[in-house]
């Protein structure tokens, strides 16, 4: 019998601006659930999106997790350098007849349906082969009508069926970029990622990723999807709705409201440490079950 799997969490921040609120509060709740039980936790950069990544964003995100004490193992992983290991996957989906070429144009799918997250349903216009003429610009990788199911350590039992709210998804977009569907799940395999603990905003990301594990015979991680932080409007803090940078002081104040967002507010008695206090804390009180299975609103956007 096979030694049981260490348990490997990671941070896998996009390095399009610096980290914010509802950033840190993803950190650190992947960071606890893998202190709590001695386990490893990594930070991956995905930088893949090249067009869309901020000269030294990267580096502003790893100073920002040291000053919140959310200290990482091993060397920080960026996509932009394992595009030969997508590559890899796409060609053993493509050997196996899961991923085709698509022609479609985004004016082209502009009627189809949409799915409750905005994302467009595909029809399946290319899924029998290119119409005569038409020129290959994505790759996309074939469902069925089967129920993708998996247990959330915070929401509960989900299922999707692919072929109804999504459709044939794309692996390799037409500028020639691999997208996050595949190279998330190629990396959390090289990684040894057992548990994934990330935004509720990637919830419905997961059965895509559960259906490529398995077409290309890799594991699946456990899922953890933790509240997404809004502002007093309901909006989720992200750069578009103008989310600060995380603060560079009063950060055991900023950490301190983490907490309670993740339903782990610190005692009273806490009020004015630091975050390796907080941590220490938080670290020996974890139980994910308390982590709130809805939408935070931020008492203070720092």
């Amino acid at each position: 019998m096979s030694a049981p799997a260490v348990y490997t969490g990671r941070f896998a921040p996009s390095p399009t601006g610096p980290l914010h609120f509802g950033s840190l509060v993803a950190a650190v709740a992947s960071w606890l659930d893998a202190r709590a039980v001695g386990g490893r936790w990594r930070v991956r950069m995905e930088d893949l999106d090249t067009p869309r990544c901020v000269p030294g964003a990267a580096d502003t995100i790893l100073a920002q997790l040291e000053a919140y004490g959310l200290v990482w193992d091993d060397g920080v992983l960026h996509q932009s350098q394992r595009t030969e290991a997508y590559a890899a996957a796409l060609d053993r989906l493509k050997a196996t007849d899961h991923a085709y070429a698509c022609a479609c144009t985004r004016s082209q799918l502009a009627a189809a349906p949409r799915n409750a997250e905005g994302e467009t349903i595909y029809p399946g216009t290319c899924r029998a082969g290119l119409a005569p003429g038409a020129v290959a610009r994505a790759w996309r990788v074939r469902v069925d009508a089967a129920n993708v199911c998996f247990q959330d350590r915070v929401r509960g039992h989900l299922c999707q069926r692919l072929d109804i709210g999504v459709g044939d998804f794309v692996v390799r977009r037409a500028d020639g970029l691999f997208a996050y569907q595949l190279a998330v799940v190629v990396d959390d395999a090289f990684q040894g990622v057992t548990d994934v603990v990330r935004g509720a905003d990637l919830l419905w990301n997961t059965p895509r990723q559960i259906h490529l594990q398995h077409l290309l015979g890799l594991p699946t991680p456990r899922y953890a999807h933790v509240p997404l932080v809004v502002n007093a409007a309901g909006q989720k803090l992200s750069k578009q709705t103008l989310a600060p940078a995380l603060p560079a002081s009063g950060r055991g104040a900023v950490l301190a409201d983490a907490l309670a967002a993740l339903g782990h507010a610190p005692p009273a008695e806490l009020q004015g440490e630091g975050p390796e206090s907080l941590l220490a804390w938080a670290r020996a009180r974890w139980h994910i079950e308390n982590v709130p299975g809805h939408p935070v609103v931020a008492k203070r956007v720092p």
